[in-house]
């Protein structure tokens, strides 16, 4: 009615009077036991989001009405242009609410909002203490939070970031270990593709643009990330040159398997690639590598009807450059091998 539209319009007034908790898509006000959650601008199709936030409570406080999950739906409404969404919180409000922004991805989400433990500003400027890495002029710097225990994650950060950019996807790729953690259509381009909106993952405070990405859970051997197709950063989980080294070492005594542009040795369920005088040209494209069973049925059903698995893979997910030498030391399957073909 046009009652409650004016009833909205006076909330919406007084609300962005105040200073937001959180700048993302919708801003985040918290006053009182009322969070509010406004968006001038609003697409007409936008308070249909699954989720938007999560306001996280402990388990006393949500048997008592509080809500782990908001819709914006179903908590609020659209006039014009402006969204307004409003959640009441339960009286007794513990001290260490927490916001955070769900990924669409299961139980996953980022913080925004925390009284009682860091949030995405503070660790990013913790990243920014622990590892500097100048970012190019128009790019973001890039951290990668390495978990002690669970999933890592990928911090963005970009001081005097325009709106604009703010809404300028961000390109990722993430490079496994084994191609076949991938599902199967992507096993030929190498990668999977994560690319994703900021305003999705973070928020714009103070006009500087910050997100956290979660990684997947499978072993990762480069990361490639970068927006308006510039490829920022390149981010490598190298392999440790001392056990590259000792492996060289003690390749001086056997003969290689085949010779080549590399010469190849089959030691331990690995397949190693040598070349002695090595420039960095020798290892920038990417290497071939079919791996043919004794038995068709060890493969997955999908690759059956091929008959091998391909394992083709970028020369830095598995070795590097050594005192002039490129060694690389790709593992293979546990089940009997009949022929290689690389």
């Amino acid at each position: 009615t046009a009652a409650a539209v004016a009833a909205y319009r006076e909330l919406y007034r007084q609300t962005v009077a105040g200073d937001p908790i959180i700048r993302a898509a919708y801003d985040v006000y918290f006053q009182g036991r009322t969070l509010s959650f406004i968006r001038d601008n609003c697409p007409a199709g936008d308070m249909e989001r699954r989720v938007f936030a999560r306001v996280l409570l402990p388990e006393p406080a949500r048997e008592r009405g509080g809500e782990p999950h908001i819709t914006l739906r179903s908590h609020g409404v659209r006039w014009d242009d402006t969204c307004l969404a409003l959640i009441q919180l339960p009286d007794d409000t513990p001290h260490d609410l927490i916001i955070g922004q769900d990924w669409s991805e299961g139980d996953q989400w980022s913080v925004l909002y925390s009284r009682a433990q860091p949030g995405l500003r503070e660790r990013i400027a913790a990243a920014r203490q622990d590892r500097q890495r100048p970012a190019p002029p128009d790019s973001f710097a890039v951290f990668l939070e390495q978990a002690a225990a669970g999933q890592n994650r990928l911090l963005y950060a970009k001081e005097n970031c325009t709106p604009a950019e703010y809404e300028t996807p961000i390109a990722l790729h993430i490079y496994p270990e084994n191609l076949a953690d991938l599902p199967f259509y992507l096993w030929m381009g190498g990668f999977e593709n994560r690319d994703f909106l900021l305003s999705d993952y973070g928020g714009r405070p103070g006009g500087e643009c910050l997100a956290v990405f979660l990684l997947p859970d499978y072993p990762i051997r480069e990361i490639r990330t970068g927006q308006s197709d510039r490829w920022s950063e390149v981010l490598y989980f190298p392999a440790d040159p001392e056990p590259l080294r000792d492996t060289y070492a003690a390749l001086s005594a056997v003969a290689p398997a085949a010779r080549s542009d590399f010469d190849l040795y089959w030691r331990d369920n690995r397949l190693l690639y040598l070349r002695e005088n090595c420039a960095a040209e020798d290892t920038a494209a990417g290497f071939f590598l079919h791996i043919i069973p004794a038995d068709v049925a060890d493969l997955p059903a999908e690759r059956q009807s091929a008959g091998f698995a391909n394992l083709d893979f970028a020369f830095a997910r598995w070795g590097g450059h050594i005192d002039g030498k490129c060694l690389a030391a790709v593992p293979l399957p546990d089940y009997p091998i009949k022929e290689m073909r690389t």
